[in-house]
């Protein structure tokens, strides 16, 4: 199996209050907030991405437009959703060459309750995670979060950061 940080129990209950109490996670991020501080992946005028802060495997990234949209499908004309599209496609490319990765999960998740902000989230699966511990197991946080540091996390986002210029 893939050399993954140890997991680490998740307070679900907590992170809910946190999301549903609290302002929006991705404008905060943008607005340079110190409580929603992330690591930086890719950013341009429009999105932007950042390792997850509670991550289920290593170099789980989000991508989101920078403007708060709530639904791709409404939010957005198709042109403007292609565009975004490019950019969730290239970071994923991005991660994949850092990371071994089986198979790239790739899925819009939220609620208008908490983190209703657009965002994609873009999931490596490692090889060699045995079946019943991949799709939806492998990216709930209630299985568990990954132990890293900020220091780790930073040289993560560096190394998918070094991939995407050029």
């Amino acid at each position: 199996m893939t050399n993954q940080p140890r997991k680490a129990p998740f307070d679900v209950e907590q992170y809910a209050r946190r999301v549903s109490g609290g302002p929006c996670f991705v404008c905060a991020f943008v607005a340079g907030e110190p409580d929603y501080h992330h690591h930086v992946v890719y950013e341009n005028d429009d999105t932007v991405a950042f390792l997850a802060r509670y991550p289920t495997l290593l170099g789980y990234c989000l991508v989101a437009p920078k403007r708060h949209l709530e639904s791709w499908v409404h939010d957005m004309e198709p042109p403007e959703f292609l565009r975004f599209q490019g950019v969730v496609h290239r970071v994923a490319r991005a991660i994949a060459a850092t990371l071994p990765t089986e198979r790239m999960y790739s899925m819009s998740l939220g609620s208008q309750q908490g983190n209703a902000h657009l965002h994609w989230h873009l999931a490596p699966l490692p090889p060699g995670i045995p079946y019943d511990r991949q799709q939806f197991h492998a990216v709930m946080a209630e299985n568990g979060v990954l132990e890293v540091d900020d220091d780790s996390q930073e040289a993560v986002a560096r190394d998918i950061r070094s991939r995407l210029h050029g």
